[in-house]
């Protein structure tokens, strides 16, 4: 803890946070207002139903902003020379302190209520999980935030050298809107929409009437057209949301790198969002091709760090995505810029796989979809032969669908070195391209079950403290693929290695 300051160098958050909270607590009141009331009529006459949901409203609304005054009240901050200082607490008084020589990151997030008013929340971390890695000033001024996150943020070290751009590396092209229906976003929304449909009418007392009136829609239409009409309905509406929903995340988005190697991403069109990612923490990139925008030929780049942050974006699976899903091309260029190489490592020529990998690929895939058929048919034969039927039809809807994605899986495995990255490369349904820097890496873990023992194959994991902690090289031939792991990260793994006479 940081020894004590002069008063004047405390500072409070805005007192426009009670406005802001009372204005959010209104408006889950009036949302929750309906269907409150209509289950109060059900005892007392519209009239006292609507003075007892107001009154409550009232009461609610008072007793969050008379808290929220209390807060703001009871904290302040301080930037000192080497600590960041944060107390608050009424009852249970918290004083916390950050040093500012572990600050990784200063992230600024303002919903549409806060932007209307000027204000953000800052976030303050030292990019280690735990809560107490993270301070949170919700909220300050914009121009506070902005004069604490360039305050924070600024290092006397040069930037990396390398063949890079300066300035703004990436901003927002409309057309990159057209890969959000093709995402496993879309089929999400429709189902969730569809669900909420049911339960909003559940909760008024109005689901037998929904049913009732979609049932005379299809009153004479078969039950398979029913069906098919109304999954694609959902899927319209979950196409509908997709768009919105993107819309919402990277409208404005713009990449850049500021002075003294800063990557800061900023996005969003009513919560605004801003993301800094010190080039000192960046251990490479990830390039992700789900399967539907791979097939369109699209990809996203990730951030590959130490210590991102997680926990104040835990909500937001997309924390680390430095570029959305644009042409691969394009993701390719914007990596090679983020890593300051003339070439991107994400788009080196791979050591393709043994066929051996291909077969164990098959097995899986066959016995991922074969399982359940088999149990379907064993019940046929025990209970009923109509689950007989369901069984013959599910194996011959899946086992096309998971030879293909098993075949293409193996066509996406490979691994090189480029430079000062190796890479990896996995999946089908979601293919992931990672460029991990070869200094970054910490460890191996080598892996070789019986079965890929008798294939000559093995699986080896380069460990590192960036990104997801492992990036793995998987049935790879064995040979080659401690060679490579030796190659990638000279020193580490020969201590582990035994070679023939004739290498040595």
């Amino acid at each position: 803890m940081s020894t004590a300051a002069p008063p004047g160098d405390w500072r409070r958050l805005h007192p426009r946070t009670v406005l802001v909270t009372a204005l959010v607590v209104a408006g889950v009141v009036a949302g929750a207002a309906i269907p409150v009331t209509l289950g109060l009529t059900r005892w007392f006459s519209l009239p006292v139903a609507v003075l007892q949901v107001l009154g409550g409203a009232v009461l609610v609304i008072g007793i969050a902003g008379g808290a929220d005054r209390v807060r703001w009240h009871r904290t302040r901050y301080r930037i000192g020379q080497e600590h960041v200082d944060l107390h608050t607490g009424l009852l249970l008084v918290k004083r916390r302190s950050l040093a500012r020589s572990r600050i990784r990151t200063v992230d600024l997030t303002a919903n549409l209520m806060l932007r209307l008013l000027g204000l953000v929340t800052v976030r303050i971390g030292t990019g280690e999980q735990g809560a107490d890695s993270t301070l949170e000033l919700d909220p300050v001024t914009r121009a506070e935030g902005e004069r604490l996150r360039r305050l924070l943020l600024e290092r006397a070290a040069t930037a990396p050298p390398g063949v890079h751009r300066e300035g703004e590396l990436a901003v927002l092209d409309p057309r990159w809107i057209r890969y959000a229906p093709v995402s496993f976003v879309a089929p999400m929304l429709g189902g969730a929409a569809a669900g909420a449909v049911m339960q909003v009418s559940e909760w008024v007392g109005a689901q037998g009437e929904v049913i009732d009136w979609v049932g005379d829609r299809f009153r004479d239409t078969p039950l398979l057209w029913m069906i098919i009409a109304l999954v694609l309905a959902a899927l319209v509406a979950g196409v509908v949301g997709a768009l919105g929903l993107w819309i919402e995340m990277w409208w404005n988005y713009r990449l850049e790198r500021e002075a003294g190697g800063t990557l800061r991403v900023r996005r969003g069109l009513f919560t605004s969002r801003s993301i800094s990612v010190e080039e000192a923490r960046l251990r490479g990139v990830d390039l992700v091709e789900p399967l539907g925008v791979r097939l369109l030929g699209a990809a996203r780049l990730d951030a590959i760090t130490t210590g991102l942050a997680k926990d104040h974006e835990a909500k937001n699976a997309d924390h680390n995505t430095l570029l959305p899903v644009v042409p691969r091309t394009r993701a390719d260029s914007v990596a090679a810029d983020v890593l300051r190489e003339a070439d991107t490592p994400t788009g080196a020529a791979l050591t393709p796989h043994p066929r051996a990998a291909r077969g164990r690929r098959l097995r899986w895939s066959l016995a991922a979809v074969l399982g359940p058929v088999l149990i379907l048919t064993l019940l046929g034969a025990l209970l009923t032969p109509v689950l007989l039927w369901i069984a013959l039809g599910c194996a011959v809807a899946s086992v096309p669908v998971a030879v293909v994605l098993a075949l293409d899986a193996y066509r996406g495995l490979g691994h090189a070195l480029s430079g000062r990255y190796l890479v990896t490369r996995s999946g089908t349904v979601r293919r992931s391209t990672a460029a991990l820097e070869r200094a970054g890496v910490i460890g191996w873990t080598v892996k070789q079950s019986a079965f890929q023992r008798r294939a000559g194959l093995l699986s080896i994991t380069a460990t590192t403290a960036a990104g997801g902690g492992a990036y793995t090289v998987h049935d790879a031939d064995a040979t080659e693929g401690l060679t490579f792991a030796a190659e990638a990260v000279p020193g580490l793994l020969e201590p582990f290695l035994e070679r023939s006479p004739k290498d040595a």
